[in-house]
Parts: structure tokens; sequence; C-alpha cells
């Protein structure tokens, strides 16, 4: 979306894109105490948003108003910087700021979190849907994923997914969701797609829809109707703060838990590694890797 210039928040010309990244912190400067030379980091998508709810003051955001992470030597603000679990390698540990933190936020960032026992609903096979599926295992959740293929599906059921609904072949599949959970639907919906109107009909009343994300051709209106009468909380993210950050890490080491990846292309391969991504044929995460 960048790249085309259609991205939904300001992009300054000729920047150095993509948000997600890491490396090894080569030098510091003058006074600078939060990061040491040496250190293996990510850096936060968003650098001013500490904590706390989103605000206009933190919407400078790496790759689009601040020169991003698809560059060799990278420069960034101490406080916007996070360590990265020791088990990770720098292409795991590089898909985590914008997809793992984001899945995090939609799990716990409500204020009230996924429980042992309840159902999560994840939509397709991108980042975001992955980690989800990841994270309720270390929160003893139940996931109903959906994808399209019988492919992706099995893939799904490895990862952890304990039911997976094809929705090309089931396209009615908040009703199928419903039949799952014997009429109980979901109580929290990872919706990636846009497609509100059938993910407030699979969540239960007073259920929590995170809003992570749409695609265009799939975002339909959404009918008041089917909002009010669902009693359900409806979400919209922008990916997390460096706190969230912080505790899903905490996350990830206690649990071991590896990033999925799709395929990684070498630096000077990035233009094809966009190409790659823009087919829509990806399982997970495209990495670029010096």
């Amino acid at each position: 979306m960048v790249l085309r210039g259609n991205y939904v928040l300001p992009v300054k010309p000729d920047v150095i894109p993509v948000a997600d990244g890491s490396g090894e912190v080569i030098a510091v400067g003058p006074g600078v105490t939060a990061a040491r030379v040496g250190e293996r980091v990510a850096g936060t998508v968003f650098p001013s948003w500490q904590d706390g709810p989103f605000g206009v003051q933190h919407l400078p955001q790496l790759g689009g108003s601040l020169d991003g992470m698809l560059t060799e030597v990278a420069l960034i603000d101490e406080t916007a910087l996070v360590r990265v679990p020791e088990h990770l390698s720098f292409e795991e540990a590089a898909t985590l700021p914008c997809a793992a933190v984001t899945a995090w936020n939609a799990l716990t960032g409500d204020g009230h979190g996924l429980h042992p026992g309840q159902t999560l609903l994840t939509l397709g096979s991108g980042g975001v849907s992955l980690f989800a599926i990841q994270f309720r295992k270390a929160l003893g959740a139940r996931v109903i994923a959906t994808t399209s293929s019988s492919a992706k599906a099995e893939r799904l059921a490895k990862l952890g997914a304990d039911e997976v609904i094809d929705y090309k072949a089931t396209p009615d599949w908040s009703s199928e969701v419903r039949e799952l959970t014997q009429n109980q639907d979901a109580d929290r919906v990872v919706d990636v797609a846009g497609l509100i109107e059938e993910s407030l009909k699979a969540v239960r009343v007073a259920g929590h829809v995170a809003c992570v994300g749409f695609v265009s051709e799939t975002a339909p209106p959404i009918d008041p109707l089917v909002l009010f009468g669902s009693g359900a909380s409806v979400r919209a993210l922008a990916v997390g703060n460096r706190a969230q950050f912080l505790a899903m890490n905490q996350l990830i080491e206690e649990e071991r838990i590896r990033p999925v990846i799709d395929r990684v292309f070498l630096f000077d391969d990035a233009p094809e590694a966009f190409r790659y991504y823009a087919s829509g044929s990806a399982f997970a995460k495209v990495i670029v890797s010096c």
C-alpha cells in the first residue's frame, strides 16, 4: 500500500519502506542508556508510542512518515528499540514488530483478554492470524480458523488450530462457527479481511471483534442493525505500543514460540520479495535479509 500510494497514514516522499525489522546495535549516541552496542533488537512501528492508548501524537511511523527498515543501517531512537528473544534468529525477530504485536493487542489489548476455555476465531493465513493461533495455545483458548484451501487448512491445523473452515467450500462460515460452538459462537474474532458483518454474526453476545485490517475488495458496508443486534464490541487496531511488545516478547521467550516464515529473500532481491508478497501466495511472513 505504501508503494502503491494508497496507505492510510502519511508517507513522506522517497521514504525507505518497511515498518518491521531487526538487527544489531552497532553504535550509540552520547547519553544513550537504553541500548548497548552488540544488542539484538527490533524497532517499534510507532516509535513514540510507549504505553497507553494510541493517539494522533503517535502517528509518525517507520516506513511511512519516517524512514523504515529496508536498509543496511537504520537510525532509531533508543526508546523505540526492544530486545528480541534470545532463541530467535534475526529473520524470525523481524516478523514481530507489526504482525505479532498486532495479534497480541487483538488478544489482550481490550482490558479483558482471551482466557482459557474461550474460543478464538481467526480469518485467513496471514501473519497476524498465525501469531494469534500461536499465542492462543499459550493462553489456553480454543481456535477456529478460516482459510481458502485444504492445503492451508492442513498447515493451520499443524500450527495449532483446533478446527478449520474452508470458506470457499462453506461460504456461510459464520453459521459453521455457531455449529462448532454449540450455538455459543466465538468469544473473540481477529478480523484481518474487513468482513466485519460476518464476524459479528460469528461472535457471541458482548463478544469482541478486533478489526485489524481489510482487503478493499472484501470490505462491504456494515449494517447497523447487525452491529447493534450483536451486542459486541468492535475495536480497530493500530499495531500496539512498546509496553505490549515487551509483554509479548516475555511470552514468546517463556513458551519458545517461533514465528512462521514463508520465504527469505536477499537484500538485493527486495523488489522480487514485494512482488511475491503482492501475489498473495505466501503463507505467513516474507523476509528480506542482509
